[in-house]
């Protein structure tokens, strides 16, 4: 044994290397209060510290694999002896004699052939292990590295993946379940082989009561326990796949190498009761919008001619919607190991539509029965539920061109047995319920910032990321319509225009040589209110007003104004229409360039990642500094840097990062520092837009919302907000996109084939409820605040027909704000304050 230590250990790894050892753990990404949104990686692995494991499950583990574990040093010679004896009897390796040492020697530095070689080479690296490690530190390194079936590695991740528990809260059973899994994670897997599961679970339990780990008593109970095992997907604690994903994508240009076995933590800017509540919001207003436009049949009919009838379900069977749905699995299947425990007449129902596909809220069902007033369904998960005919009146036919049909007068003309059918929870004054739904064909998006800094607080792009992973809150590039008009009128009041300007909305005709034909712009209720006001003309979105406003401005001049929003407008059509909102913007870069009217004229770029930190927490990569500033900035260079920045460059992560790569390092190692953080230099947001033309369209926009087409968004009760509806031609796009001092939130609504969502469908009717719902939750709790009024705005008396100066006497006058230098000339005594100037009239 000597001779065979002294010629086989040089030859093999060094076992110092065991003290640092690196798990391949996935990458994680977190939400600004560290609520886990996403993990990414092959392995599920969750390290934890001998302390953590419960000592029920570390006599367990010795039972079945190593008793004499505390009691050797490292190679068990009975053990061995025996191996050596089955070897000469049957010819066969049956058992391998390894203790845990050695099966950590072969994990961590050998192969898995089996040769009588590498069993040597087992036996002197396991010495080597003893004379380094501690008992507890070895069952650690065993317990965090094997690997226990579906993926999982360790003993936490089988605790998550089979009960979805922490491992400290298992019970007996359970964790001799786990326990048995290491000798054959698929032979002896409780969710594919139960039996044979069972059998293993019960030998471990006697083994425990051989070596005195618990009494007869506690076996006899735990061995009759039933199986309790079904696959848990590594579930969220907030949704938000569309952002995990963004950040992945960013990660991979800041971090080298492989991302997914490292441990990343990856924390972003977005605040988890925001994200809920934005995911939420959008998933609501889209089936609001679906339902108005019909049912369009199941999904598919099941033929119950062969199955056994169920009884209906009594109420206290009947399954109840959940009051607060917790983030599900982004695609849920009927899967057969969660049909533990059912009856044969229920699996044989369930097996009929298990492949169907549940995404987000909805959860597929089949109807089992109908009456005149509900009808009972099978879930998926194998309970039972009760739909009330309100939860299913709804459902008028949808017909073709987005007309519908007849109302149903009882729930047989809506459903019939055997259809496989969507359901969602809702939950309103009357509780929480099931609901008859669909998968909506609208989709939407949703974007909020931080205006102050640019950071990301919330983003969906679409009703769900399983069903289609098209980020359309970055990616979707539409239309703006009407809600592009706020840079118009900007840049009319950069070039003389006021507040009060009175601009005619009367019908024109333009000859187009690009359409080759006149070009009759109208308005979307087709009546014209002649002589207005700006601002009234804002709030009213007068298409006729906003074409004139661009026309004196010249198109030339806006498109320097949009150059200060950071806009796209090389993308943009350099004619009349893009008064109206010609040009395509994304949700983002739309909710970027609104956030300088609530933050006062300072241009921001999004961001979404904080910071990254390896799997020990240190801080490998922050965000830059975010430094506003008056132009000239202080550092030339930055400035420069800003103001050249185009939109591609800003959305890129690391911003304005010059780039350099991070050493991960090795922080188990207690001779080494921890790695150093990488942080860019700051970024600058400078103003581009003078504070008093900021202030002058916050208040405009803040009419939208009190008197305008945004009004419904008064039913917040807050004094503080502004915004803009848009809609395209023919209802392609509807948008929203407004905003309180602290928050900036852009929804935008639409298919994505661009096709008309359908008459009356307007920016303020698909697009803002959901900003409502929205930012009602995302500003609970958040005091009322106001833009800071800059000098040289005056409030002023006007004539609200002519837009002048009014007189004392004229009783019709209203306040309105200026500009010091551009306060209007005092109206006419002869007027009788109803008539206009001339020169302010185009």
């Amino acid at each position: 044994m000597a001779g065979s230590y002294l010629y086989l250990a040089p030859q093999l790894p060094d076992a110092i290397g065991i003290r640092e050892v690196e798990y391949q753990t996935p990458l994680r990404i977190y939400s600004s209060d560290e609520k886990l949104m996403a993990e990414y990686g092959e392995k599920r692995r969750e390290p934890v510290t001998f302390d953590h494991l419960p000592p029920m499950f570390v006599q367990a583990v010795l039972a079945a694999e190593d008793e004499r574990f505390f009691r050797h040093a490292g190679v068990d010679v009975k053990g061995l002896a025996r191996a050596a004896v089955e070897l000469i009897r049957y010819r066969e390796i049956r058992s391998g004699g390894s203790t845990i040492t050695m099966q950590v020697a072969r994990n961590f530095f050998l192969d898995r052939e089996q040769r009588f070689l590498r069993k040597f080479n087992e036996i002197v690296l396991a010495m080597q292990i003893e004379n380094i490690l501690t008992k507890e530190q070895i069952l650690e390194l065993y317990l965090n590295k094997i690997y226990l079936g579906h993926r999982s590695y360790g003993a936490q991740a089988a605790a998550k993946v089979y009960y979805g528990k922490d491992i400290g809260e298992l019970t007996l059973p359970q964790l001799a379940m786990i326990a048995g899994l290491p000798k054959a994670p698929s032979a002896y897997n409780p969710i594919t082989n139960p039996e044979r599961a069972v059998q293993r679970r019960n030998w471990i339990l006697g083994r425990m009561l051989e070596t005195g780990a618990i009494t007869e008593e506690q076996m006899e109970q735990a061995r009759q326990a039933p199986v309790t095992a079904r696959y848990h997907t590594s579930r969220p604690e907030v949704e938000g796949a569309y952002v995990a994903e963004m950040a992945r994508l960013a990660v991979a240009d800041i971090i080298p190498g492989d991302l997914y076995t490292q441990g990343l933590r990856v924390i972003t800017t977005v605040d988890s009761k925001r994200q809920e509540a934005a995911v939420r919001a959008l998933r609501e207003g889209l089936h609001e919008y679906d339902e108005r436009h019909g049912y369009r049949g199941p999904l598919a009919e099941v033929d119950t001619g062969s199955l056994p009838a169920l009884a209906w379900p009594r109420g206290d069977e009947a399954e109840a919607a959940p009051e607060d749905e917790a983030p599900q699995p982004e695609l849920a299947r009927q899967e057969e190991e969660d049909q533990e425990g059912l009856s044969n007449d229920v699996v044989a129902w369930l097996d009929t539509f298990k492949n169907q596909p549940a995404y987000g809220p909805l959860r597929t069902a089949v109807v089992t029965e109908v009456r005149e007033d509900a009808a009972a369904m099978l879930l998926g998960d194998g309970k039972q539920a009760v739909v009330n005919w309100k939860d299913i009146s709804w459902a008028r036919p949808a017909l073709r061109k987005g007309y519908v049909g007849e109302k149903p007068k009882q729930v047989a003309d809506v459903l019939k047995v055997g259809n496989v059918v969507y359901v969602r929870p809702v939950d309103d004054k009357n509780g929480a319920r099931w609901r008859l739904a669909q998968l909506p064909q609208a989709q939407s998006a949703l974007v909020s910032l931080d205006p102050e800094t640019g950071a990301l607080q919330a983003l969906q792009g679409g009703y769900s990321f399983a069903a289609s992973n098209f980020n359309r809150a970055m990616q979707g590039q539409r239309q703006a319509g009407s809600v592009f008009k706020p840079f118009v009128y900007t840049a009319a009041l950069e070039n003389g225009f006021t507040p009060a300007t009175i601009i005619n909305d009367a019908p024109v005709v333009y000859d187009s040589s690009e359409l080759g034909k006149a070009w009759r712009p109208k308005g979307s209720s087709g009546r014209f209110y002649g002589p207005t006001r700006m601002r009234e003309a804002l709030y009213r979105s007068l298409n006729l007003v906003s074409i004139r406003i661009l026309r004196q401005v010249g198109i030339e001049q806006t498109m320097e104004t949009l150059k200060e929003f950071g806009l796209p407008y090389d993308r943009f059509q350099r004619d009349l229409s893009l008064a109206l909102g010609s040009g395509s913007l994304t949700p983002l870069e739309l909710a970027t360039a609104y956030a300088m009217f609530a933050n006062g004229g300072y241009r921001v770029a999004p961001w979404y990642i904080d910071r990254i930190e390896d799997r020990d927490g240190h801080v490998l990569w922050r965000a830059p500094e975010v430094l506003r500033c008056d132009l000239p900035c202080a550092d030339e260079r930055a400035r420069i840097a800003a103001e050249e920045a185009t939109w591609e460059q800003r959305e890129q992560l690391p911003t304005l990062l010059e780039r350099e790569e991070v050493s991960l390092g090795n922080s188990d190692n207690g001779n080494e520092q921890p790695p150093e953080t990488l942080q860019p230099p700051p970024v600058l947001a400078p103003r581009t837009l003078d504070p008093q033309v900021a202030w002058l369209m916050n208040s405009m926009l803040q009419d939208v919302i009190k008197r305008g087409t945004g009004r419904q968004a008064s039913s917040l009760g807050r004094k503080d907000l502004a915004g803009k509806t848009g809609t395209t031609n023919n209802h392609v796009d509807a948008w929203f996109s407004g905003y309180a001092p602290s928050l900036v939130t852009t929804v935008w609504v639409g298919l994505d084939t661009p096709t008309s969502l359908g008459w009356g469908e307007y920016g303020g009717r698909a697009a803002l409820p959901i900003w409502i719902s929205y930012m009602g939750k995302a500003l609970e709790g958040v005091p009322e605040t106001s833009l800071r009024q800059p000098p040289g705005i005056v409030s002023v008396r006007i004539d609200p027909k002519s837009g002048l100066v009014a007189r004392s006497g004229n009783g019709n006058a209203i306040f309105e704000y200026f500009r010091e230098d551009e306060v209007p000339e005092q109206e006419s005594p002869y007027n009788g304050g109803s008539g206009g100037s001339p020169e302010q009239i185009f």
